[in-house]
C-alpha cells in the first residue's frame, strides 16, 4: 500500500489496523480488541491482553533460532572498547540479572531508578526490570543529585541501579557521590543499590546499601538462578520517563507495555525500513526517549542489532567518529540529532572526514530532537549521498508523529519539514481559540484524540496534571506545545515551541524561521534566536551564532550581514537587529539548545541551572558576549 492508503486505513478502521499490527508481538493473552473507549483519560489500547516486553525483545529471537545473531554492539571511543552481545548472551544476562533483582526484593509493579552511563549493562538493566514486571525510570547518568532525588521521590522507587562513573571527553563523572547525595536529599529512602564497578574508576561501596553487580551476577550463576518472564497487563506501565515541567517539578511520562511494543515494532519496518538482522544505530543516550525507544526497545523487538555508543560526534577523537562507527559495524540506518550534524559541519565543513570511510552500506539518515534546518539537511545529503529524513516526535509519544515512512513509501523530502503525519496521528493546526487555520498558516499543532498506541495514557501519579498539561487547552485534542503549519501537500512544518513564538509589536513570529535564515550564511555553523524583552515592541529577536572552523571574516561584519539577510528574507516586520557571535551554544546532553535559559540571561532574569546542561561554563560565555555588546537587561 502507499502512504496515503496506509494512513487512510488507520484512520478509517483503527481497530483493525492496530489489531493487525499487534500480530507482530507475541502475547501471553492476545488482545480481543485494540481500543477501549471510556477507559482512562481518552481510552486504552489492548486492555485485557497480557504480555512481556523482555520476552519479545530477547527470548523469542533465541527461540526462533537466532541466538547467535548480535543483539548489542558496544563501541566506546572514550575507553577504546568494543564488545558484542549475541541474543543468546543477552538472554543469559537479563535472566540472571532478573534473579538478582528478585533477590533484592523487587517484583511486579516496583519502581527501579536506573542511573547509568552508555554501556550495555544499562540496556540489560532495563530489560531485566521488564522481565520481572518492575517499572524502570532511567535518569540520565550524571544528572545533578537534586534532580535525581526528585525522581526517586516522585516514582516512589524501591532501588537504584547505577555505576561507579560516567566518562566524558577529558573527564570522569563520579556517579557514586551524586547518588549518595541524592539518597540523602530524597524523602523516599533507598535501602538497596546495585552498582556496576567500571575498570576506569573503581568506587567504595556503602556497606549495607550497595551490592556489587559483578559479584551478584557471579553468585546467581553459581547458584543456577535465572528468572522467567512475568505476565503483565498490556496496560501496566513499562516505564516512567521524566521530562521537564513548567513548574520545575518534572513530569513522569508513563508508557503502556502492550501499546509500546506494538507501535515500536511497527515503526521499525514501516518508518525506518529496517529488517531483522540489520544494524540500526540511534546515537542518543538511554536517559532520553530516543534511547528508550530506539537504542533499547524497538531494534530488539524487531530482531535487529542495536548500537550502544559511548562518545561524542566531535572530539572522540575527531569529526569522523560517526563515519568510523558506521563503517566498522555496517550500520544500515542511522538516527541522531541535527545538533550533532551542525557540530560536525562546523568542524569539517568540506566533509573531508566523510571521504575517509566506506559508508556504502548506509541507506538512510534520520534526524530528530530539534528542528532540522534546511542547510544542515542539505549538507548531510550532499556528504552522505543517502536520503536524510527529519522526523518529529516527543517524549510523550515515544515514536514519530510525523516522518517520511521509508518502509511504506519514500515520499519526497521537503527541507524544513519533518514529513507527513504517521498512521494513528490526526494532526491539526488550530488558532489560540481552538479553530482550524488554513493550510500554510502558523498555529498550534494538536493531535485529535485518541492518541495512537505507545503515547502516554497519563502522567505518573498525576492524572489531573496530565489533563491540565495536555488536554485542557484544546478539548478533544492533545496539545503538543509546538507551533507550525500544515502545507497544501499535507507536510508538517514545526517552526518553534509555542513559547518560542515571539510577539514583535503584535506580530506573531517564529524564531525557527529566523534561525533558518541565519543558518544559510556560509560562515555560520550553528545559531539560535530568542525573544528579548523590549519596552516599545514587547519583544525583539536576538540572534546568537557560532562560526565554522577556519572562518576569518570579522564577527561584527557577519552579524551585519545576518541582520540584512533576515530583513531581506522575512521582512522589516521581524525587527531583527541584534546578532551576537558566541563560542558555543548551551545545550542539554541530548543536544537541545537551551533557548529559554539564553533568553533569561538576556533579560537579566533569575534562572535555575538546567539539570541536563552539557557544560555550565557556556552560560558564562553567553553572558560575557551579551555584556560586551551592552545587551543584558
Amino acid at each position: 500500500m502507499t502512504y496515503q492508503e496506509t494512513y487512510a486505513a488507520a484512520a478509517a478502521d483503527p481497530e483493525a489496523f492496530w489489531l493487525e499490527a499487534a500480530k507482530g508481538i507475541d502475547w501471553m493473552r492476545a488482545p480481543e480488541r485494540a481500543f477501549t473507549e471510556g477507559s482512562g483519560a481518552y481510552g486504552r489500547w489492548f486492555e485485557g491482553a497480557t504480555c512481556n516486553t523482555c520476552y519479545n525483545a530477547v527470548d523469542r529471537h533465541v527461540a526462533a533460532g537466532r541466538g547467535d545473531q548480535p543483539a548489542i554492539i558496544y563501541d566506546s571511543p572514550v575507553t577504546d572498547t568494543k564488545r558484542t552481545l549475541t541474543y543468546a548472551e543477552l538472554l543469559d544476562e537479563v535472566a540472571t540479572l532478573g534473579a538478582v533483582l528478585q533477590d533484592m526484593g523487587l517484583g511486579q509493579g516496583d519502581r527501579v531508578i536506573i542511573y547509568m552511563p552508555m554501556v550495555p549493562e544499562a540496556l540489560v538493566a532495563m530489560l531485566a526490570c521488564a522481565r520481572i514486571g518492575a517499572v524502570h525510570s532511567v535518569v540520565f547518568g550524571g544528572f545533578a543529585a537534586v534532580e535525581l532525588a526528585t525522581r526517586i521521590d516522585d516514582a516512589g522507587a524501591k532501588a537504584v541501579i547505577s555505576a561507579s562513573c560516567g566518562i566524558e571527553p577529558g573527564r570522569i563523572i563520579d556517579y557514586m557521590s551524586l547518588l549518595s547525595e541524592a539518597i540523602d536529599i530524597a524523602q523516599n529512602k533507598i535501602k538497596t543499590c546495585l552498582i556496576l564497578e567500571r575498570d576506569v574508576h573503581e568506587c567504595e561501596l556503602v556497606e549495607g546499601r550497595d551490592i556489587n553487580w559483578a559479584e551478584a551476577m557471579a553468585a546467581a550463576r553459581a547458584a543456577g538462578k535465572r528468572t522467567e518472564c512475568a505476565e503483565v497487563k498490556a496496560t501496566d506501565p513499562a516505564y516512567i520517563l521524566y521530562t521537564s515541567g513548567t513548574t520545575g517539578q518534572p513530569k513522569g511520562v508513563v508508557r503502556d507495555t502492550g501499546g509500546h511494543m506494538v507501535a515500536l515494532n511497527w515503526s521499525m519496518r514501516n518508518i525506518y525500513g529496517v529488517t531483522p538482522g540489520e544494524v540500526f544505530w540511534a546515537a542518543s543516550d538511554v536517559g532520553w526517549v530516543v534511547g528508550h525507544s530506539y537504542i533499547c526497545y524497538a531494534p530488539l523487538l524487531a530482531g535487529c542489532t542495536t548500537l550502544v555508543f559511548e562518545g561524542k560526534p566531535i572530539g572522540t577523537p575527531d569529526a569522523g567518529t560517526f563515519w568510523r562507527v558506521i563503517e566498522d559495524h555496517d550500520v544500515r540506518v542511522f538516527f541522531t540529532a541535527p545538533t550533532a550534524f551542525r557540530a560536525i559541519r562546523g568542524q569539517d565543513p568540506q566533509g573531508e572526514f566523510v571521504k575517509k570511510y566506506d559508508l556504502s552500506g548506509l541507506r538512510t539518515l534520520f534526524l530528530a530532537g530539534e528542528r532540522s534546518d534546511p542547510t544542515t539537511l542539505a549538507w548531510a545529503e550532499a556528504q552522505l549521498g543517502v536520503p536524510v529524513i527529519d522526523h518529529w516526535w516527543q517524549t510523550e509519544t515515544g515514536w514519530a508523529i510525523s516522518a517520511i515512512p521509508m518502509g511504506i513509501e519514500a515520499l519526497p523530502v521537503k527541507h524544513g519539514s519533518p514529513g507527513v503525519p504517521m498512521p494513528g496521528y490526526d494532526v491539526q493546526v488550530l488558532d489560540d481559540a481552538g479553530h482550524p487555520v488554513p493550510n500554510g498558516t502558523l498555529g498550534n499543532i494538536v493531535v485529535k484524540l485518541p492518541l495512537p498506541p505507545s503515547c502516554l495514557p497519563t502522567l505518573w501519579d498525576a492524572d489531573a496534571r496530565f489533563h491540565s498539561s495536555y488536554l485542557a487547552e484544546f478539548p478533544g485534542y492533545y496539545a503538543t506545545s509546538d507551533a507550525g503549519i500544515l502545507d497544501e501537500d499535507g507536510y508538517l512544518h514545526i517552526m518553534a515551541r509555542t513559547d518560542d513564538i515571539i510577539n514583535v509589536a503584535g506580530h506573531r513570529l517564529s524564531t525557527g524561521a529566523m534561525e533558518e535564515v541565519l543558518s544559510h550564511h556560509d560562515a555560520v555553523a550553528e545559531c539560535a534566536v530568542v525573544g528579548k524583552a523590549d519596552e516599545l515592541k514587547g519583544q525583539l529577536p536576538l540572534g546568537f551564532f557560532v562560526l565554522k572552523s577556519g572562518v576569518t571574516q570579522a564577527p561584527d561584519e557577519i552579524a551585519a550581514e545576518l541582520v540584512k539577510k533576515v530583513r531581506h528574507d522575512i521582512g522589516a516586520v521581524a525587527a531583527f537587529k541584534l546578532a551576537v557571535c558566541v563560542k558555543r551554544l548551551p545545550k542539554t546532553r541530548s543536544g537541545k539548545v537551551l533557548r529559554a535559559t539564553m533568553q533569561k540571561i538576556a533579560d537579566a532574569e533569575d534562572f535555575k541551572m538546567p539539570a541536563a546542561i552539557d557544560d555550565p561554563a557556556i552560560l558564562d560565555e553567553i553572558k560575557a558576549a551579551l555584556d560586551a555588546k551592552g545587551l543584558i537587561g
